[in-house]
């Protein structure tokens, strides 16, 4: 007994050695088979003869193109596409007041986890800023066993039950006649679909806002979507669910700049999350939970186990209770990212289910489909998904077995083995399920509170800013304007009278089809501030990115001053020029390039600085390159800067949002300029407060702006 608790203690220590049995470092080591018989040759297949047949005999000919033709597995029904990165989770307060679950006992106590998030709809080779839910999945790798936190950026779902997640994909997927569209929902099906079913009307709502357009991983949050419970010592349960809150902020991309990015750098996303921690900008969230007691469980409006209904954070306050810190790439994209196994049935004692029928259904789909995806029962055993903790069992045999079990007895009882493995008492941390009162006639029915289909979805549109809802009614008239069926769009319109009469009008104008006579009135309903992202973190620029545009004849004194002002205040920044290489600036010191236009856009940066320097002003006026990324910059309401004669390309590029009348500069809607360069370090603070902002939507007509 004491030396498993000493070969546990071990094993908790690090997640890092207790995989090192499984890394391969190819460095300064000679080629082998599979089998570890070394290799002299690999460019040539062995024959009969220079001209002759490739002879059958040579095993590593057959071993290499055997092992190729078997190296893809199939890829995720959902959530195919991804990325993936490895961490900590750092307990604030002990929680043992509300759980048992041991990674929550102890303030500051450090769990490793491994977290993957990704896009629903699209295949793996699909886009990473497509118009879609983000998945977002945490593996704690805990003493007491892993536990999956298994959840979306958007806190609801689009159905009730689970039976109705195989119509759901099916319509969302691209239509089996044409495999048209890719990770898109702008089509037929999709929205045939949606006037079928009105339980989707609420999560419509938050697909079609800027939510599903997140600006990068690092900036959107993550919702457990499912109520769980935990349960204390003394068997006391309370109805939860976690939120991720990112420290960033919550920002998006805009619609455009999300399509061309989709063709421009389809990999932003993943290649946004990597370079952060290669940079040492260690993603960060803080773990939030809201907690209702089993006798208020009644006490709101909506149903709590309804998943197509928030919890709104002014009705039930999140209580903050860890932090999680993202500082490790995988070593290999496919043996971690594509092979980690998530479940919410994978849970630790103190941690429980409720009787949600979304997650009754995703505590069997998830085990079934990894069966498939990775060969049969023994998934487990792969890597990724190995728990720190001991793990002994009677489970044997089966595909790609690790293991190499000992012993003679494979049962319970026995008396062969004197009974082990046993099973462990609740006091020493075996698992005891929540002993909940379950009785009821048998029945293909759902909650009468559950067929309110529209009161939170009329409380999300209230509580949008103006842009935020014009954003939303731009998302409408692209998808639904794709669906070629005007019956189809006829009653999405109908359906979201039911959201708000203005809104449903709306949507008509831009998809062709008739107005509603009657609707709801949103601006009764309720108005919940945490619906907007309006009301998120603006008060940094850390790990923002900034396109500062010169060429030769720069002014060196002004670049150096303000692109060292923003590294200090954490943002990052890149040269941008017509060619890679060196420039030189008015004064002769040179800086080196770090992209050239044709290989990057203004809608991989979040702002746009241009220094003065005539010589380098005149040479970007004369770039119609150039002035496209100022434009659509401005188009994308992103934070512009310009000094001294960095202004004239401005002037040039014809954006508004600044003035020159007698020689005073007047700047606002996030253009921030100066004539004066002795005034470089307020000028670099307003430029700085104005990035902070992310999206500077007084712009007006942006339509307007050639871009």
């Amino acid at each position: 007994m004491n030396k498993d608790k000493k070969k546990q203690k071990i094993d908790e220590k690090s997640k890092v050695e207790d995989l090192e049995e499984f890394r391969e470092y190819p460095e300064g080591k000679g080629l082998t088979t599979d089998q570890g018989v070394k290799v002299n040759h690999t460019d040539d297949s062995l024959k009969a003869g220079k001209r002759g047949p490739t002879l059958m005999e040579d095993f590593h000919f057959r071993e290499k193109i055997t092992h190729f033709d078997h190296e893809r597995i199939p890829e995720r029904i959902v959530h195919a596409r991804g990325a993936g990165a490895h961490g900590y989770f750092e307990c604030y307060e002990s929680m043992s007041e509300y759980t048992m679950a041991k990674f929550l006992q102890e303030p500051g106590k450090k769990t490793p986890v491994f977290v993957r998030f990704s896009t629903v709809a699209g295949f793996r080779g699909s886009a990473d800023t497509a118009r879609d839910v983000r998945g977002f999945a945490t593996k704690f790798y805990t003493e007491d066993g892993n536990y999956d936190l298994v959840g979306n950026n958007i806190p609801i779902f689009f159905i009730q039950d689970a039976i109705k997640f195989p119509d759901l994909i099916h319509s969302v997927k691209p239509e089996p006649d044409n495999e048209i569209p890719q990770a898109s929902t702008a089509h037929d099906t999709f929205y045939d679909f949606v006037v079928s079913a009105p339980e989707t009307t609420h999560m419509i709502m938050w697909a079609l806002s800027d939510r599903a357009i997140p600006r990068s991983y690092r900036m959107m949050e993550g919702f457990s979507v499912n109520t769980f419970r935990f349960v204390n010592m003394e068997g006391k349960g309370r109805f939860i669910k976690f939120i991720w809150k990112p420290l960033l902020g919550v920002h998006s991309l805009v619609w455009d700049e999300s399509m061309k990015l989709g063709g421009e750098d389809p990999d932003y996303h993943r290649r946004d999350l990597y370079e952060a921690i290669d940079n040492g900008d260690y993603p960060e969230y803080e773990l939030y939970v809201q907690m209702v007691e089993e006798e208020d469980e009644h006490n709101f409006d909506f149903d709590i186990l309804d998943p197509t209904k928030h919890w709104p954070e002014e009705l039930i306050t999140p209580k903050k209770i860890g932090k999680l810190v993202l500082n490790r790439k995988p070593d290999n994209f496919f043996a971690e990212v594509e092979q980690v196994a998530f479940c919410p049935g994978n849970v630790v004692p103190g941690i429980d289910f409720s009787n949600d029928p979304l997650l009754q259904g995703r505590l069997f789909s998830y085990i079934d489909t990894q069966l498939i995806r990775l060969g049969g029962p023994n998934f487990h055993e792969i890597p990724i998904n190995r728990p720190l903790a001991p793990v002994h069992n009677n489970q044997r045999d089966g595909y790609h077995r690790h293991t190499i079990n000992t012993g003679k007895t494979s049962y319970f009882p026995n008396t062969l083995g004197d009974n082990c493995p046993k099973p462990v008492p609740r006091e020493d941390g075996g698992y005891v399920h929540y002993m909940e009162k379950v009785e009821g006639k048998k029945i293909r029915d759902r909650s009468d509170k559950f067929k309110d289909f529209y009161s939170q979805a009329r409380s999300f549109y209230n509580s949008m800013s103006e842009p935020e809802k014009q954003h939303i009614i731009s998302a409408f008239h692209f998808e639904v304007g794709k669906v070629e069926s005007k019956e189809v769009r006829q009653k999405m319109v109908d359906q979201f009278a039911n959201v708000d009469k203005g809104l449903a009008v709306a949507i008509a104008k831009g998809v062709g089809v008739s107005p509603p006579p009657n609707g709801a009135d949103s601006s009764t309903a309720d108005n919940f501030p945490s619906f907007s992202m309006e009301n998120t973190v603006k008060d940094t620029v850390k790990t923002r990115k900034v396109a500062i545009l010169a060429e030769n004849g720069f002014n060196y004194d002004e670049l150096v001053k303000v692109k060292d002002a923003l590294e200090d205040a954490g943002a990052n920044s890149e040269i941008i020029s017509m060619y890679l290489g060196m420039i030189k600036a008015d004064t002769g010191q040179e800086i080196e390039v770090d992209k050239n236009y044709i290989s990057t856009a203004s809608t991989q940066f979040d702002a746009v600085y241009v220094p003065g320097g005539k010589e380098s002003v005149e040479t970007l006026k004369k770039r119609g390159d150039v002035i496209h990324f100022v434009n659509e910059a401005f188009k994308h309401c992103k934070a512009i800067a310009a000094v001294s004669e960095g202004m004239d390309l401005l002037i040039e590029s014809d954006i508004t949002g600044f003035s020159i009348s007698k020689g005073e500069i007047t700047s606002d809607k996030g253009v921030v300029t100066t004539v004066d360069n002795t005034q470089i370090k307020n000028f670099a603070k307003s430029f700085i407060e104005a990035i902070a902002v992310h999206r500077h939507w007084n712009r007006g007509t942006k339509e307007e702006i050639p871009a």
